[in-house]
């Protein structure tokens, strides 16, 4: 069946999606990652690179640190990426995405990635939490690289905290842009902001909202103007009968696309598109997003619960 279904997307020259994709499946997260990574199968990675690039991603995400269910030591990666970026390269032109938040992953994978061949390779990501900021920040301008900024952690004191305003992403995002122009040299399009995105069901912080409600201030903000706005799409339906995921991540797609968002980390074996009006998943998350929204001497804790309330209705 998932057979058909792809081959149908490829023959639909009608097939468009609306934003950049990030293809993830080489990721440890997902079982055929796994199992290429047990047996250190280069081809079974390839196999992965191929199947998404004929799937018409614009990307290609390399993730291969551990899981729950998998444990991958730090030097275990380092031996492995010498070998598996050259040997991505040879089967798709996508440029890469090095996904970690470890400093000498992207040393090791950015001296092993042709840009020649490929273009710019995109740095996933900088955070306020992370360490050797300023070394990234040479890495990301030695190697003329595309970066994703995680604007969902804001800068406190010597440290670091999860955003809970979108005004906060905002003023991270600010922050970085202004960094990243000054420091590494990038331009407003090179830089991917990521705004967060929470499980629906489970948001009893008002996440979802709180990034939709920063693209919109980013998009409004003359200074960021030509940034890129991301998310990573699988976290919005985690924890939901896998039935209804494709539909309730496009829903989140079509209300996001309408915010600012413009690029996707996801999955492209999913038909990922813009939902009509009368989609009942989007009429469903759309109501629940509203509902999320405190009322008046409500906690956002409790517009929370009442939206996972609301999600419910697509599990019946």
């Amino acid at each position: 069946m998932k057979s058909r279904k792809i081959r149908a997307m490829n023959e639909n020259p009608t097939h468009r999606r609306p934003f950049k994709l990030i293809g993830e499946l080489i990721n440890h997260s997902f079982q055929r990652a796994r199992h290429a990574w047990h047996h250190r199968d280069l081809a079974g990675y390839q196999r992965l690179a191929k199947l998404q690039t004929d799937l018409g991603a614009d990307y290609l995400t390399v993730n291969i640190d551990g899981t729950q269910q998998l444990t991958v030591k730090p030097q275990e990666m380092l031996d492995l990426v010498s070998d598996l970026i050259p040997a991505i390269q040879e089967v798709s032109d996508l440029p890469l995405a090095f996904d970690n938040p470890w400093i000498e992953f992207h040393r090791c994978c950015l001296a092993a990635y042709d840009g020649t061949r490929s273009g710019p390779p995109l740095f996933n990501s900088v955070a306020a939490s992370r360490d050797h900021l300023e070394e990234m920040y040479e890495l990301i301008g030695q190697y003329d690289a595309n970066v994703i900024v995680m604007a969902s952690e804001r800068f406190v004191d010597e440290g670091s905290a999860q955003c809970f305003t979108p005004e906060d992403v905002h003023r991270t995002a600010r922050t970085f842009v202004e960094t990243l122009r000054s420091r590494a040299n990038r331009t407003n399009n090179q830089i991917f902001l990521d705004p967060g995105l929470a499980p629906i069901s489970a948001d009893t912080y008002g996440l979802v909202n709180m990034g939709l409600d920063a693209m919109r201030l980013i998009r409004q903000d003359v200074d960021l103007e030509g940034v890129h706005v991301s998310v990573g799409l699988t976290n919005f339906s985690f924890g939901v009968p896998k039935h209804i995921r494709e539909g309730m991540e496009n829903a989140y797609i079509t209300l996001a696309t309408e915010a600012g968002l413009d690029c996707v980390l996801g999955n492209p074996e999913k038909n990922l598109r813009l939902l009509d009006p009368d989609d009942r998943s989007l009429q469903v998350v759309r109501r629940a997003l509203a509902d999320g929204r405190p009322k008046d001497g409500e906690s956002q804790e409790e517009a929370g619960f009442r939206q996972s309330a609301r999600i419910m209705e697509l599990y019946r």
